[in-house]
């Protein structure tokens, strides 16, 4: 779609019309991003939301240049605090990494270092990225535990990994990414791996974070559920491309998009529990992206599909002030708000 625009405020990263190729050992190219546009505001959480390879994780690795080797960015333009971030040099990404960027993983038991004590590896983002003597990192390895929630900070820094529970090896992971206070914080899948008290006690962590230091949050899940009451913005991508974009609380309420309603949908199904029950899922599959496409991408899965949407490419329409859909069910109200 590639012209969706910031709703209102000052922007902290600006993406404009991205696009991301992965070209692995085959015949055929992946358009993993397909033009995508977003502005990020200073202090907002953006909830991204969609299903596996929608492009999701490819967005974050794009904005932190970690995009593995097989992919290349073949459009667009990434501006961070004003600078082009696809222009800067090894050096500066690696300053940029951590103090003003930072990542929560999906799974800190694979990112943190099993044979390092856990106040140690917070310890080590602080050398990295600061003047910090020995005892002063320690001291402040102690402070930013505390600050993620552990009532003994000495106990936990002397711990190994193994030794924590997954709630308290994320709160390690979300340390370490609050380190130097980076303007931006990428949190991908950060809950995926913990039960349900745990994931409340995580998005309650994020938003006491961001509510103290000011930090904004861009939160990847295919989990609608974990957004409510914590995300500002969010944004809805479809196989590479961004379907619709919203105040939270009006995507929530009243989804425009047939994906979005689908997705929507799968949170709010009653749990299924016996052997031979099949679980809720949007039936059919997500579209090939080795081939350029002609018409809407979701129109062979979707329940509203009409004749001509297998023949032309939505465009962006904003049937609501604030809330940006790509569908062309909206296509004539468009006209009402330019």
């Amino acid at each position: 779609m590639g012209n969706f625009r910031s709703i209102s405020g000052e922007s902290l990263a600006q993406i404009r019309d991205l696009k991301v190729t992965y070209s692995p050992e085959g015949p055929q190219p992946v358009q993993a991003l397909q033009g995508i546009s977003l502005d990020i505001r200073f202090g907002e959480v953006i909830g991204i939301l969609g299903e596996s390879g929608c492009g999701k994780s490819t967005l974050a690795l794009a904005l932190l240049r970690l995009l593995p080797q097989s992919a290349r960015y073949d459009g667009g333009d990434i501006r961070f605090l004003g600078r082009d971030l696809l222009g800067l040099s090894e050096s500066e990404l690696r300053t940029l990494r951590g103090t003003e960027i930072a990542l929560i993983p999906q799974d800190p038991a694979m990112a943190l270092n099993p044979v390092m004590r856990t106040g140690t590896q917070v310890s080590e983002v602080l050398r990295a990225h600061t003047d910090l003597g020995g005892a002063q990192r320690t001291n402040r390895s102690c402070e930013l535990l505390s600050e993620v929630g552990f009532e003994n900070p000495a106990e936990i820094a002397s711990a190994y990994p193994h030794q924590l529970s997954g709630g308290q090896r994320q709160r390690i992971a979300i340390a370490q990414a609050i380190a130097c206070r980076p303007a931006l914080v990428i949190a991908d899948e950060a809950t995926s791996k913990l039960d349900a008290a745990s994931q409340a006690e995580i998005i309650g962590l994020m938003e006491e974070i961001r509510r103290r230091h000011g930090i904004a949050f861009l939160m990847i899940s295919h989990d609608p559920s974990l957004f409510l009451g914590f995300a500002d913005r969010v944004v809805v991508m479809y196989a590479g491309r961004i379907v619709e974009e919203g105040r939270c609380e009006n995507v929530a309420r009243k989804p425009l998009h047939p994906y979005t309603r689908a997705l929507l949908m799968l949170r709010d199904s009653s749990p299924v529990r016996g052997l031979g029950v099949r679980l809720p899922m949007i039936p059919g599959e997500l579209p090939d992206l080795t081939r350029v496409a002609v018409g809407c991408r979701f129109e062979p899965r979707c329940a509203d599909r009409m004749e001509r949407c297998a023949g032309r490419d939505p465009a962006e329409s904003m049937p609501d002030p604030s809330h940006y859909v790509s569908c062309l069910k909206y296509e004539n109200w468009y006209s009402e708000f330019e």
